[in-house]
Protein backbone atom coordinates (compact mmCIF):
# COMPACT_ATOMS: atom_id res chain seq x y z
CA UNK A 1 0.00 0.00 0.00
CA UNK A 2 1.32 3.46 -0.91
CA UNK A 3 2.05 5.60 2.12
CA UNK A 4 -0.04 8.80 2.06
CA UNK A 5 1.74 12.12 1.73
CA UNK A 6 2.15 14.35 4.76
CA UNK A 7 -0.16 16.84 3.08
CA UNK A 8 -2.84 14.15 2.82
CA UNK A 9 -2.35 13.19 6.47
CA UNK A 10 -2.77 16.74 7.79
CA UNK A 11 -5.79 17.29 5.56
CA UNK A 12 -7.39 14.07 6.82
CA UNK A 13 -6.85 15.21 10.41
CA UNK A 14 -8.48 18.57 9.71
CA UNK A 15 -11.46 16.89 8.06
CA UNK A 16 -11.84 14.51 11.02
CA UNK A 17 -11.74 17.47 13.41
CA UNK A 18 -14.44 19.26 11.43
CA UNK A 19 -16.66 16.16 11.46
CA UNK A 20 -16.16 15.90 15.24
CA UNK A 21 -17.43 19.44 15.69
CA UNK A 22 -14.26 21.56 15.92
CA UNK A 23 -14.82 25.05 14.45
CA UNK A 24 -11.05 25.51 14.07
CA UNK A 25 -8.05 23.17 14.06
CA UNK A 26 -4.48 22.77 12.89
CA UNK A 27 -2.38 19.68 12.26
CA UNK A 28 1.27 18.73 11.90
CA UNK A 29 2.82 15.59 10.42
CA UNK A 30 6.49 14.60 10.66
CA UNK A 31 8.11 11.78 8.71
CA UNK A 32 11.59 11.13 10.05
CA UNK A 33 14.41 8.66 9.97
CA UNK A 34 17.67 8.61 11.90
CA UNK A 35 20.74 6.42 12.35
CA UNK A 36 23.23 6.70 15.23
CA UNK A 37 26.41 4.67 15.77
CA UNK A 38 28.52 4.61 18.97
CA UNK A 39 31.91 2.90 19.22
CA UNK A 40 34.27 2.22 22.10
CA UNK A 41 37.71 0.62 22.25
CA UNK A 42 37.70 0.07 18.52
CA UNK A 43 34.43 -1.86 18.48
CA UNK A 44 30.79 -1.14 17.82
CA UNK A 45 29.06 -0.38 21.12
CA UNK A 46 25.58 0.63 20.00
CA UNK A 47 23.65 1.11 16.79
CA UNK A 48 20.22 2.69 16.62
CA UNK A 49 17.88 3.30 13.74
CA UNK A 50 14.44 4.82 13.95
CA UNK A 51 11.90 5.82 11.35
CA UNK A 52 8.24 6.58 11.29
CA UNK A 53 5.50 9.14 10.99
CA UNK A 54 4.11 11.18 13.88
CA UNK A 55 0.99 13.33 13.70
CA UNK A 56 -0.39 16.02 15.95
CA UNK A 57 -3.84 17.62 16.00
CA UNK A 58 -4.91 20.76 17.85
CA UNK A 59 -8.59 21.67 18.07
CA UNK A 60 -9.94 25.02 19.22
CA UNK A 61 -13.36 25.55 20.77
CA UNK A 62 -13.67 29.26 21.31
CA UNK A 63 -11.03 30.08 23.90
CA UNK A 64 -10.26 26.46 24.69
CA UNK A 65 -7.77 24.13 23.02
CA UNK A 66 -6.36 20.62 23.25
CA UNK A 67 -3.62 18.69 21.46
CA UNK A 68 -3.36 14.97 20.74
CA UNK A 69 -0.75 12.97 18.85
CA UNK A 70 -0.36 9.52 17.33
CA UNK A 71 1.95 7.48 15.10
CA UNK A 72 -0.74 5.28 13.53
CA UNK A 73 -1.90 6.69 10.19
CA UNK A 74 -5.12 4.68 9.84
CA UNK A 75 -8.46 6.39 9.15
CA UNK A 76 -9.80 5.07 12.43
CA UNK A 77 -6.99 6.82 14.27
CA UNK A 78 -7.91 10.17 12.69
CA UNK A 79 -11.45 9.89 14.02
CA UNK A 80 -10.30 8.81 17.48
CA UNK A 81 -7.79 11.66 17.67
CA UNK A 82 -10.43 14.22 16.72
CA UNK A 83 -12.99 12.94 19.21
CA UNK A 84 -10.43 12.75 22.01
CA UNK A 85 -9.17 16.28 21.28
CA UNK A 86 -12.72 17.66 21.32
CA UNK A 87 -13.44 15.99 24.66
CA UNK A 88 -10.19 17.34 26.14
CA UNK A 89 -10.78 20.85 24.83
CA UNK A 90 -14.20 21.01 26.48
CA UNK A 91 -12.49 20.49 29.85
CA UNK A 92 -9.60 22.87 29.16
CA UNK A 93 -9.30 26.29 30.83
CA UNK A 94 -10.49 29.32 28.90
CA UNK A 95 -7.89 31.52 27.24
CA UNK A 96 -9.33 34.38 25.16
CA UNK A 97 -6.01 34.95 23.38
CA UNK A 98 -5.53 31.58 21.66
CA UNK A 99 -6.68 31.06 18.09
CA UNK A 100 -5.52 30.55 14.54
CA UNK A 101 -4.08 33.33 12.43
CA UNK A 102 -6.46 35.42 10.36
CA UNK A 103 -6.10 34.35 6.70
CA UNK A 104 -4.79 37.84 5.89
CA UNK A 105 -1.82 37.20 8.19
CA UNK A 106 -0.70 34.02 6.43
CA UNK A 107 2.43 33.89 4.32
CA UNK A 108 2.26 33.03 0.64
CA UNK A 109 5.45 30.99 1.01
CA UNK A 110 4.67 27.32 1.63
CA UNK A 111 8.10 25.63 1.26
CA UNK A 112 11.81 26.17 1.91
CA UNK A 113 12.98 26.21 -1.69
CA UNK A 114 16.37 27.87 -2.02
CA UNK A 115 17.19 27.66 1.71
CA UNK A 116 19.14 24.38 1.42
CA UNK A 117 17.83 22.91 4.67
CA UNK A 118 18.07 19.29 3.46
CA UNK A 119 21.02 17.50 1.90
CA UNK A 120 19.90 15.74 -1.31
CA UNK A 121 22.81 13.28 -1.21
CA UNK A 122 22.24 9.66 -0.22
CA UNK A 123 21.78 8.59 3.38
CA UNK A 124 25.14 7.32 4.72
CA UNK A 125 25.37 3.62 5.41
CA UNK A 126 25.74 2.34 8.96
CA UNK A 127 29.23 1.17 7.92
CA UNK A 128 30.18 4.70 6.85
CA UNK A 129 28.95 6.14 10.13
CA UNK A 130 30.83 3.49 12.09
CA UNK A 131 33.98 4.30 10.12
CA UNK A 132 33.64 7.98 11.07
CA UNK A 133 33.16 7.12 14.73
CA UNK A 134 36.19 4.80 14.72
CA UNK A 135 38.35 7.41 13.01
CA UNK A 136 37.33 10.04 15.57
CA UNK A 137 38.16 7.65 18.42
CA UNK A 138 41.54 6.73 16.96
CA UNK A 139 42.43 10.39 16.39
CA UNK A 140 41.58 11.27 19.99
CA UNK A 141 43.63 8.34 21.33
CA UNK A 142 46.55 9.48 19.19
CA UNK A 143 46.90 12.69 21.21
CA UNK A 144 49.63 12.51 23.86
CA UNK A 145 48.12 12.49 27.33
CA UNK A 146 44.79 10.93 26.34
CA UNK A 147 44.27 7.69 28.27
CA UNK A 148 40.87 6.66 26.95
CA UNK A 149 37.94 7.75 24.82
CA UNK A 150 34.66 7.65 26.68
CA UNK A 151 32.61 7.67 23.49
CA UNK A 152 32.81 8.40 19.79
CA UNK A 153 29.67 8.74 17.72
CA UNK A 154 28.36 9.50 14.26
CA UNK A 155 24.73 10.12 13.33
CA UNK A 156 22.44 11.14 10.49
CA UNK A 157 18.83 12.29 10.44
CA UNK A 158 16.31 13.38 7.83
CA UNK A 159 12.86 14.80 8.56
CA UNK A 160 9.95 15.99 6.46
CA UNK A 161 7.51 18.36 8.18
CA UNK A 162 4.08 19.53 7.01
CA UNK A 163 1.70 21.92 8.77
CA UNK A 164 -1.91 22.69 7.82
CA UNK A 165 -4.78 24.60 9.42
CA UNK A 166 -8.47 25.21 8.87
CA UNK A 167 -7.73 28.86 8.06
CA UNK A 168 -6.31 27.73 4.72
CA UNK A 169 -2.62 27.45 5.49
CA UNK A 170 -0.69 24.39 4.28
CA UNK A 171 3.07 24.13 3.89
CA UNK A 172 6.10 22.01 4.63
CA UNK A 173 9.79 21.39 4.10
CA UNK A 174 12.60 18.89 4.73
CA UNK A 175 15.56 18.99 7.13
CA UNK A 176 18.71 16.90 7.40
CA UNK A 177 21.61 16.67 9.85
CA UNK A 178 24.98 14.90 9.97
CA UNK A 179 26.95 14.74 13.26
CA UNK A 180 30.31 13.41 14.48
CA UNK A 181 31.40 13.69 18.13
CA UNK A 182 33.98 12.36 20.58
CA UNK A 183 34.56 12.55 24.33
CA UNK A 184 38.18 12.03 25.44
CA UNK A 185 39.72 11.54 28.89
CA UNK A 186 43.21 12.37 30.14
CA UNK A 187 44.82 11.16 33.34
CA UNK A 188 44.04 8.18 35.56
CA UNK A 189 41.85 7.44 38.57
CA UNK A 190 40.84 10.51 40.55
CA UNK A 191 43.00 12.63 38.25
CA UNK A 192 40.93 11.99 35.14
CA UNK A 193 39.73 15.00 33.16
CA UNK A 194 37.24 14.94 30.30
CA UNK A 195 36.56 17.15 27.29
CA UNK A 196 34.81 16.80 23.96
CA UNK A 197 34.38 18.00 20.42
CA UNK A 198 31.35 17.72 18.14
CA UNK A 199 30.38 19.08 14.77
CA UNK A 200 26.99 19.10 13.06
CA UNK A 201 26.09 20.23 9.57
CA UNK A 202 23.02 20.23 7.35
CA UNK A 203 25.07 19.03 4.35
CA UNK A 204 27.38 16.07 4.83
CA UNK A 205 29.97 17.61 2.52
CA UNK A 206 30.33 20.59 4.89
CA UNK A 207 31.27 18.43 7.89
CA UNK A 208 34.92 18.50 9.05
CA UNK A 209 36.71 15.16 8.92
CA UNK A 210 36.24 12.69 11.75
CA UNK A 211 39.99 12.82 12.39
CA UNK A 212 39.85 16.60 12.95
CA UNK A 213 36.96 16.25 15.39
CA UNK A 214 38.57 13.40 17.33
CA UNK A 215 41.95 15.12 17.49
CA UNK A 216 40.35 18.30 18.83
CA UNK A 217 38.56 16.32 21.56
CA UNK A 218 41.87 14.71 22.50
CA UNK A 219 43.76 18.00 22.57
CA UNK A 220 41.13 19.60 24.74
CA UNK A 221 41.16 16.72 27.22
CA UNK A 222 44.97 16.65 27.38
CA UNK A 223 45.10 20.40 28.03
CA UNK A 224 42.87 19.94 31.08
CA UNK A 225 45.27 17.57 32.87
CA UNK A 226 46.25 18.42 36.47
CA UNK A 227 43.79 21.26 37.09
CA UNK A 228 43.75 23.54 40.11
CA UNK A 229 41.21 25.77 41.73
CA UNK A 230 41.48 29.45 40.86
CA UNK A 231 41.81 32.32 43.29
CA UNK A 232 38.70 33.68 44.97
CA UNK A 233 37.85 37.29 44.28
CA UNK A 234 36.64 39.69 41.61
CA UNK A 235 38.31 39.03 38.26
CA UNK A 236 37.58 39.49 34.57
CA UNK A 237 36.20 36.39 32.87
CA UNK A 238 36.58 35.51 29.20
CA UNK A 239 33.85 33.08 28.12
CA UNK A 240 35.11 30.99 25.22
CA UNK A 241 33.11 30.87 21.99
CA UNK A 242 32.33 27.19 22.69
CA UNK A 243 30.00 28.20 25.54
CA UNK A 244 29.38 31.95 25.12
CA UNK A 245 26.09 31.22 23.36
CA UNK A 246 24.64 30.12 26.70
CA UNK A 247 24.99 33.67 28.04
CA UNK A 248 23.06 35.07 25.09
CA UNK A 249 20.62 32.20 25.57
CA UNK A 250 19.71 33.65 28.97
CA UNK A 251 18.85 36.94 27.28
CA UNK A 252 16.73 35.13 24.69
CA UNK A 253 14.86 33.29 27.45
CA UNK A 254 14.20 36.59 29.23
CA UNK A 255 12.62 38.17 26.11
CA UNK A 256 10.47 35.12 25.32
CA UNK A 257 6.82 36.15 25.16
CA UNK A 258 5.67 33.50 27.61
CA UNK A 259 8.04 34.79 30.30
CA UNK A 260 6.95 38.37 29.61
CA UNK A 261 3.25 37.46 29.81
CA UNK A 262 3.82 35.73 33.15
CA UNK A 263 5.86 38.66 34.44
CA UNK A 264 8.61 36.16 35.23
CA UNK A 265 11.52 37.82 33.45
CA UNK A 266 14.32 40.06 34.66
CA UNK A 267 13.82 42.02 31.41
CA UNK A 268 10.04 42.38 31.72
CA UNK A 269 10.21 46.19 31.93
CA UNK A 270 13.27 46.65 29.71
CA UNK A 271 11.77 47.24 26.25
CA UNK A 272 13.61 50.21 24.69
CA UNK A 273 16.20 50.07 27.47
CA UNK A 274 19.93 49.48 27.13
CA UNK A 275 20.66 45.76 27.63
CA UNK A 276 23.93 45.40 25.68
CA UNK A 277 26.80 47.84 25.15
CA UNK A 278 26.50 50.57 22.52
CA UNK A 279 27.23 49.24 19.06
CA UNK A 280 26.16 45.66 19.76
CA UNK A 281 23.06 44.19 18.13
CA UNK A 282 21.39 40.79 18.36
CA UNK A 283 19.64 39.96 15.09
CA UNK A 284 17.34 37.08 14.25
CA UNK A 285 18.07 35.74 10.75
CA UNK A 286 15.65 32.90 9.92
CA UNK A 287 16.57 32.57 6.22
CA UNK A 288 20.27 31.71 6.43
CA UNK A 289 21.14 28.88 4.04
CA UNK A 290 22.34 25.49 5.29
CA UNK A 291 21.68 26.35 8.94
CA UNK A 292 19.67 24.17 11.31
CA UNK A 293 17.69 27.02 12.87
CA UNK A 294 16.38 28.44 9.59
CA UNK A 295 12.74 28.20 8.56
CA UNK A 296 10.56 29.86 5.90
CA UNK A 297 7.46 30.22 8.10
CA UNK A 298 6.50 29.59 11.69
CA UNK A 299 4.19 26.95 13.17
CA UNK A 300 1.16 29.26 12.76
CA UNK A 301 1.78 29.96 9.06
CA UNK A 302 3.26 33.44 9.44
CA UNK A 303 6.18 34.63 7.33
CA UNK A 304 9.52 34.66 9.16
CA UNK A 305 11.77 37.68 8.61
CA UNK A 306 14.99 39.29 9.75
CA UNK A 307 14.37 41.03 13.08
CA UNK A 308 16.39 43.15 15.50
CA UNK A 309 15.95 41.78 19.02
CA UNK A 310 18.58 44.20 20.32
CA UNK A 311 19.71 47.12 18.15
CA UNK A 312 22.76 49.19 19.05
CA UNK A 313 22.48 47.89 22.61
CA UNK A 314 18.77 48.71 23.02
CA UNK A 315 16.13 45.99 23.46
CA UNK A 316 13.66 46.38 20.59
CA UNK A 317 11.46 43.30 20.53
CA UNK A 318 9.99 40.39 22.46
CA UNK A 319 9.83 36.94 20.85
CA UNK A 320 6.13 36.31 20.23
CA UNK A 321 3.64 33.84 18.87
CA UNK A 322 0.03 34.85 18.17
CA UNK A 323 -1.32 34.18 21.67
CA UNK A 324 1.42 36.08 23.48
CA UNK A 325 1.19 38.94 20.98
CA UNK A 326 -2.56 39.28 21.52
CA UNK A 327 -2.11 39.21 25.29
CA UNK A 328 0.45 42.01 25.09
CA UNK A 329 -1.45 44.02 22.48
CA UNK A 330 1.32 43.53 19.91
CA UNK A 331 1.89 41.75 16.59
CA UNK A 332 3.35 38.26 16.41
CA UNK A 333 7.03 38.15 15.47
CA UNK A 334 6.40 34.84 13.62
CA UNK A 335 8.24 32.81 16.23
CA UNK A 336 5.66 30.11 16.94
CA UNK A 337 7.18 26.65 17.36
CA UNK A 338 5.40 23.40 18.12
CA UNK A 339 5.73 19.66 18.29
CA UNK A 340 3.18 16.97 17.52
CA UNK A 341 1.87 16.87 21.09
CA UNK A 342 1.99 20.53 22.12
CA UNK A 343 0.38 23.81 21.07
CA UNK A 344 2.42 26.65 19.54
CA UNK A 345 4.72 28.64 21.81
CA UNK A 346 7.38 31.29 21.14
CA UNK A 347 10.79 29.95 20.13
CA UNK A 348 13.93 31.35 18.56
CA UNK A 349 16.02 29.99 15.69
CA UNK A 350 19.05 31.75 14.23
CA UNK A 351 20.55 34.75 15.99
CA UNK A 352 23.73 36.73 15.34
CA UNK A 353 25.53 38.90 17.89
CA UNK A 354 27.72 41.71 16.58
CA UNK A 355 31.34 40.59 16.59
CA UNK A 356 34.26 42.66 17.82
CA UNK A 357 37.46 43.57 16.03
CA UNK A 358 39.89 41.64 18.24
CA UNK A 359 40.80 37.98 18.51
CA UNK A 360 40.19 35.96 21.63
CA UNK A 361 43.94 36.05 22.29
CA UNK A 362 44.02 39.84 22.05
CA UNK A 363 41.16 40.12 24.55
CA UNK A 364 42.99 37.68 26.81
CA UNK A 365 46.09 39.87 26.64
CA UNK A 366 44.02 42.90 27.64
CA UNK A 367 42.42 40.89 30.44
CA UNK A 368 45.82 40.28 32.03
CA UNK A 369 44.79 38.15 35.01
CA UNK A 370 41.51 36.27 35.12
CA UNK A 371 39.64 33.16 34.04
CA UNK A 372 39.10 31.71 30.57
CA UNK A 373 35.92 29.60 30.76
CA UNK A 374 35.66 26.67 28.34
CA UNK A 375 32.80 24.75 29.97
CA UNK A 376 29.94 25.28 32.39
CA UNK A 377 28.48 22.87 34.93
CA UNK A 378 24.90 23.38 36.06
CA UNK A 379 23.33 26.77 36.62
CA UNK A 380 21.37 28.74 39.18
CA UNK A 381 19.54 31.58 37.47
CA UNK A 382 16.83 33.66 39.13
CA UNK A 383 14.43 34.40 36.25
CA UNK A 384 12.93 37.42 38.04
CA UNK A 385 16.13 39.20 39.08
CA UNK A 386 18.76 37.83 36.68
CA UNK A 387 21.04 36.75 39.54
CA UNK A 388 23.48 34.27 38.01
CA UNK A 389 25.72 31.53 39.42
CA UNK A 390 27.34 28.71 37.45
CA UNK A 391 30.01 26.12 38.00
CA UNK A 392 32.81 26.55 35.49
CA UNK A 393 36.12 25.14 34.32
CA UNK A 394 38.76 26.41 31.94
CA UNK A 395 42.17 28.05 32.33
CA UNK A 396 43.70 30.59 34.69
CA UNK A 397 45.25 33.47 32.80
CA UNK A 398 48.19 35.58 33.96
CA UNK A 399 49.97 38.27 31.96
CA UNK A 400 47.51 37.53 29.15
CA UNK A 401 48.49 33.85 28.81
CA UNK A 402 46.83 30.63 30.08
CA UNK A 403 49.07 29.22 32.82
CA UNK A 404 47.16 26.23 34.21
CA UNK A 405 43.82 24.44 33.83
CA UNK A 406 41.05 25.22 36.33
CA UNK A 407 38.08 23.27 37.64
CA UNK A 408 35.71 23.28 40.61
CA UNK A 409 35.04 27.00 40.63
CA UNK A 410 31.93 29.15 40.51
CA UNK A 411 31.36 32.44 38.72
CA UNK A 412 28.56 34.74 39.82
CA UNK A 413 27.01 38.07 38.92
CA UNK A 414 23.80 39.61 37.65
CA UNK A 415 22.84 39.03 34.02
CA UNK A 416 21.69 42.61 33.47
CA UNK A 417 25.08 43.96 34.60
CA UNK A 418 27.03 41.20 32.87
CA UNK A 419 25.42 41.69 29.47
CA UNK A 420 25.83 45.47 29.57
CA UNK A 421 29.58 45.02 30.03
CA UNK A 422 30.42 42.33 27.45
CA UNK A 423 33.18 42.83 24.92
CA UNK A 424 32.97 40.42 21.97
CA UNK A 425 35.89 38.86 20.14
CA UNK A 426 35.81 38.11 16.40
CA UNK A 427 35.90 34.30 16.55
CA UNK A 428 32.26 33.23 16.13
CA UNK A 429 31.63 30.18 13.94
CA UNK A 430 29.42 31.24 11.06
CA UNK A 431 27.76 27.85 10.44
CA UNK A 432 26.08 27.75 13.86
CA UNK A 433 22.46 28.70 14.46
CA UNK A 434 23.59 31.05 17.25
CA UNK A 435 26.56 33.11 16.02
CA UNK A 436 28.14 34.33 19.26
CA UNK A 437 31.89 35.03 19.67
CA UNK A 438 33.98 34.75 22.82
CA UNK A 439 32.85 37.34 25.38
CA UNK A 440 34.95 39.25 27.92
CA UNK A 441 33.20 40.32 31.14
CA UNK A 442 34.73 42.55 33.79
CA UNK A 443 34.54 42.15 37.54
CA UNK A 444 32.89 38.75 37.91
CA UNK A 445 32.89 37.10 41.34
CA UNK A 446 34.97 33.90 41.37
CA UNK A 447 34.80 31.31 44.13
CA UNK A 448 37.74 28.91 44.05
CA UNK A 449 40.25 28.33 46.83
Amino acid sequence: MTKPSLSDLTQSLLEAAKRAGAPAADAIAVDGRSVAIDVREGRLEQAERSEGVEMGLRVLLGGKQACVSASDISARTFEEMAQRAIAMAREAPEDPFIGLADPSQLTDRRDADGMELADPSAEPSAEALQSDALEAEAAALGVEGVTQVQSASAAYSYRRVHVAASNGFAGGYDRSSRVVSAVAISGEGLGMERDWAAESRVFQSDLPTAQEIGRLAGERAAARANPRRPKTGAYPVLIDERVSGSLIGHLLSAVNGQAICRGASWLRDALDDQVLPDGLSLIEEPHRKRVSGSRPFDAEGLATARRAIVENGVLKSWTLDLACARKLGLQSTANASRGTSSPPSPGIGNVTLTQGDKTREELMAEMGTGLLVTSFIGATINPNTGDYSRGASGFWVENGEPVYPVNECTIAGNLRDMLRSIRPANDARMHLSHIVPSLLLEGMTLAGD
